[in-house]
């Protein structure tokens, strides 16, 4: 349960925690067993997976997958509160709020071609969030902060380069005002979305579960 309490936020499957195992305590734990203790923890929602999903190619794809705590006071109480990375705690705080707000959450991911050293290079992409609800589709980036038109353009791609119609939303902790670019993404904050008014761009739900969202990031104390 540590190793996945340790690893909110990043791809993971059982060999990993079986790794763990067989590094730190010298035990020879199968997949199997750790992928029974995994669904007994899902079971008894401590835990939710987010499966990984082609974004452009419409289709699930198998392991390795991203693990979430429905409660992050039992997550970081199982740590010691010593492993609070904001980041992390920010990602699962959104997916959180997503699943309450009756959304269906994966994790997107997108193949783009890219020129490196004089090749044509694959790159898989990720889209932190691709929520759905009914025909409701958003695809959201979660982030600490989005300062520089580098960071900007490199967090953007991935949902961008879907090439799709459906709302594109940055989510970021920095102050900054709901702002819609020209091709369409939209970053916005807890400050900028604590009124219905200022966030109606963004869409009334949204808007709304953006605002409580933060409010419930910030009450874990950054």
């Amino acid at each position: 349960m540590n190793v996945l309490a340790s690893s909110i936020g990043t791809l993971t499957n059982p060999s990993r925690p079986g790794n763990a195992f067989r590094s730190v305590l010298h035990s020879k734990i199968s997949s199997n067993i750790i992928s029974s203790y995994i669904g007994h923890l899902e079971d008894a929602f401590v835990i939710e997976e987010a499966r990984r999903y082609d974004a452009k190619g419409k289709g699930y794809i198998g392991s390795p997958l991203k693990y979430y705590f429905e409660d992050m006071g039992l997550r970081n109480a199982r740590l010691g509160f010593r492993q609070v990375e904001e980041g992390h705690t920010m990602e699962n705080v959104v997916y959180n709020e997503l699943r309450a707000r009756g959304y269906s959450v994966d994790v997107g991911v997108v193949e783009k071609r890219v020129r490196e050293k004089g090749k044509d290079v694959r790159k898989q992409l990720e889209v932190d969030f691709v929520a759905n609800r009914v025909s409701d589709r958003v695809y959201i980036q979660s982030m600490l902060e989005m300062r520089t038109p580098e960071k900007a353009a490199r967090e953007k791609a991935s949902p961008l380069g879907i090439g799709d119609s459906f709302k594109k939303v940055a989510l970021v902790r920095d102050v900054v005002r709901p702002l819609r670019d020209e091709r369409g993404v939209v970053t916005a904050c807890s400050t900028s979305c604590s009124t219905k008014q200022s966030c109606w761009d963004i869409g009334e739900g949204l808007a709304w579960m953006i605002a409580t969202m933060f409010a419930t990031y910030l009450s874990f104390g950054r």
